[in-house]
């Protein structure tokens, strides 16, 4: 058993200490918000990871999984710290360091015993380097410590599992020893173990994100051209992954990605390009292709309504990025709603978990009780979010509660042909746009 410092209890944080606890180590969690930590002494869990609650419930219980506001408490006896902060989007698409700087230095003025720091979290490429710099020079006295990288790999919606079976753990030090305790750390969880230095286990991460992201939009700029060729995009992107070389996975055409990191990610890697005089031509792409998947759902909207969205009544079936998770973080339904409120429609929406955030991101945006509810008089229905209750709904009993049977399915959840046949004007992504016989 090990002592486990983790500063901060996000997505990342929370799910990175509660999953060590599990393995069976010692780990107390930090977080400079005393209603955060208040709320996970209480037993509630401010996130929503499925899981999680329960997980973080066993092992306090266990006595393995604490709490504190206090570096001081956490520190004590630690033999690791991961910092687990978060680095959003700053001026440029630079990544901000903020609470990354904060973690370092509360770390440097508190630690009494050599301590290895552990980067945790999505920082640009030299961050590691930075880091030790901090705590060399805020240490009070000298005092042993190494930094290692290990970026995190986890998909907020299956976060326990991507931790528990992980593809790979990549570690980055120039400190071999260091970098081989921390390796120890992860043996449990019996994943291939990349050992490399600092700044390219941190180009990892953003490589490997960028790399999805890029993905996400090739499909979806492939959806655009099977619209106006009519052929489905779901058949060509099945086709496709058949190819070993090519493989099936983020290959949904749909409203784009969002989320904690992709968006972020994408922005600080064409940030970091651009400083060292390169031209990420295709990172912007990514982007521009990205914002693209949004508009064609207002266009396509405002098409269907006659030429304006001006009164009219739309519902957004899903307000979080993506199903599993409550994070609304760069989430198409958030851009959507606000794009169709400017040019004057009444916007309602609703979601399984994501319901509070939504309301306090948009008050003007009318929240329902249920998908019928959501349906009662609209003009409009759009698929926003793929949950997988949306997929079994009472479709007959969706139209009869609408002013006008429109269904814009931005995830392709429905079979068109079913929904042709209920008598709805049904648009999808990249499925021909009608011209197979399934919209009009």
């Amino acid at each position: 058993m090990k002592n486990i410092a983790v500063a901060g209890t996000g997505y990342v944080g929370l799910v990175t200490g509660t999953c060590f606890a599990n393995l069976g180590n010692k780990i107390t969690c930090i977080d400079i918000s005393e209603e955060k930590i208040a709320m996970l002494k209480r037993g509630e869990t401010p996130i929503y990871e499925p899981g999680l609650s329960e997980l973080i419930q066993r092992n306090v219980k266990a006595g393995r999984l604490h709490f504190t506001t206090s570096y001081d408490n956490a520190l004590a006896d630690a033999d690791f710290v991961f910092i687990c902060v978060g680095t959003p989007s700053g001026v440029d698409g630079e990544a901000d360091l903020r609470y990354v700087r904060m973690a370092a230095e509360s770390i440097a003025e508190t630690m009494d015993h050599p301590l290895i720091v552990v980067n945790k979290s999505t920082v640009p490429v030299g961050t590691g380097d930075w880091v030790a710099d901090i705590i060399s020079r805020k240490q009070p006295k000298p005092i042993d410590f190494a930094v290692v990288s290990c970026p995190e790999f986890l998909k907020e919606g299956s976060a326990i599992a991507d931790f528990m079976a992980a593809d790979r753990v990549v570690l980055g030090s120039l400190n071999p020893e260091a970098a081989e305790k921390v390796a120890q750390l992860h043996l449990p969880l019996r994943a291939p173990i990349l050992v490399t230095d600092l700044r390219t286990a941190e180009m990892i991460k953003y490589a490997s994100n960028a790399f999805l992201a890029t993905r996400i939009s090739f499909i979806n700029e492939i959806a655009t051209i099977c619209e106006k060729l009519g052929a489905d995009v779901r058949e060509v992107a099945a086709g496709m992954g058949y190819d070993k070389r090519i493989g099936p996975h983020f290959l949904n055409a749909g409203l784009g990605y969002g989320g904690s990191c992709f968006p972020k990610d994408v922005k600080a890697l064409e940030h970091m390009a651009l400083v060292q005089g390169s031209h990420p031509s295709l990172l912007r792409a990514v982007m521009e292709i990205n914002r693209d998947a949004r508009r064609w759902a207002v266009i396509t909207l405002r098409n269907l309504m006659g030429g304006k969205l001006e009164d009219k009544r739309i519902g957004l079936l899903g307000l979080a990025f993506k199903p599993n998770t409550d994070d609304l973080r760069e989430a198409p339904a958030m851009e959507i709603a606000h794009l169709l409120q400017i040019e004057g429609a009444q916007v309602s929406g609703y979601d399984p978990v994501a319901m509070v955030h939504a309301g306090k991101m948009n008050p003007r945006l009318r929240l329902a009780e249920d998908p019928y509810e959501l349906a009662q008089g609209v003009d409009a229905l759009l698929v926003v979010t793929e949950w997988d209750e949306f997929k079994h709904l009472d479709m007959r009993r969706i139209k009869e509660g609408m002013a006008q049977p429109v269904l814009v399915d931005g995830r392709n959840i429905y079979n068109p042909e079913q929904m042709a046949a209920l008598g709805f004007t049904y648009r999808a992504v990249g499925r021909g746009n009608g011209t197979n016989g399934y919209n009009e």
